[in-house]
């Protein structure tokens, strides 16, 4: 009886997840398609466009990759070789560490955005915007040395069943690694994810502190009774802000679960939960960003339009 209410919890968590998944690879793909159809059509870009669009394609990419490994995880057919796994995840584990640097530098551009001419910030405001692509190169080539230990320790899984490999997809497992190498590894994990989380907290906060002061401003100006619009830059702000906090919940559950997988012993339930918490920001935050664009309900309803009529 066990047994079988553990394979139904396990069949559940794999359905919840493909559908996250499907879920998350069309709505990044219709955001990141807005984008390059508003590059292309000559629209008024704003700063914040290029990260955004930037953003959509990573989750895209990653959603994407995971979807591949998502057969190898819930299929036991051992069809991959130790190239296809070191290739796949260590892809995919580099497109995770562009999500968080993508996210902490949106914060901290949409913070300069905000600020007001007197800031010291304001000076940032006219950068070109290849400022931020070298920004995220420089990012995305230090993140792409630190995990480079993953194309050491990720192996295909051996025939024999070994206790001290943990548990990756039915093909791929994780080699464990001697104290000193997975001390350095993990300490620049820890000090680079401190770094961006650390910027982001910042950024957060200042935009806190300028949305209460404008807050304060609009009341002073209007009565109470009525309810001025917020600005674009206010909307983007509240959406990133919102994001940035869903962000570090996600963090910490995925911190939580990864502990709770050594503590019972790598147990598959706590693992499918992991993916699945990993894989929610990227779900969920394209609906947010289209939820700030009227330009994107309006493509939405017009294409909704055309396939009724066809």
């Amino acid at each position: 009886m066990n047994e079988n209410r553990r394979l139904h919890t396990s069949s559940n968590l794999r359905n919840t997840l493909l559908s996250e998944i499907s879920v998350g690879i069309s709505a990044n793909s219709i955001l990141l398609l807005f984008h390059i159809l508003k590059f292309f059509c000559g629209h008024r870009h704003k700063p914040t466009d290029l990260p955004i669009g930037l953003l959509a394609l990573i989750h895209l990419l990653m959603l994407l990759i995971m979807a591949v490994t998502a057969t190898d995880i819930f299929i036991s057919w051992q069809g991959w070789d130790d190239i296809t796994c070191k290739f796949l995840l260590y892809l995919y584990r580099v497109f995770r560490g562009l999500s968080l640097c993508t996210s902490s530098l949106l914060s901290v551009l949409q913070a300069i955005i905000l600020s007001p001419r007197s800031s010291c910030l304001a000076k940032f405001k006219h950068k070109p915007p290849y400022h931020i692509s070298c920004a995220l190169l420089l990012l995305s080539i230090f993140y792409m040395f630190i995990s480079s230990h993953l194309l050491v320790s990720i192996i295909a899984t051996p025939n024999l069943t070994l206790n001290n490999f943990m548990f990756v997809t039915q093909s791929c497992s994780i080699l464990p690694m001697n104290y000193l190498m997975q001390s350095t590894f993990s300490t620049l994990l820890a000090l680079r994810e401190a770094f961006l989380i650390s910027l982001m907290a910042l950024s957060s906060g200042y935009m806190l502190t300028l949305l209460c002061r404008h807050k304060k401003q609009v009341q002073h100006l209007h009565s109470t009774s009525l309810s001025p619009k917020s600005s674009p830059e206010i909307r983007a702000t509240q959406s990133i802000l919102l994001l940035l906090s869903f962000f570090v919940l996600m963090s910490i559950l995925d911190s939580i679960i990864s502990c709770s997988r050594t503590m019972f012993l790598d147990d598959p339930t706590f693992y499918y939960i992991q993916l699945f918490v990993v894989h929610s920001y990227a779900t969920v935050s394209p609906f947010v960003f289209m939820s700030t664009e009227k330009h994107i309900g309006n493509l939405l309803r017009s294409m909704f339009k055309g396939v009724i009529n066809v």
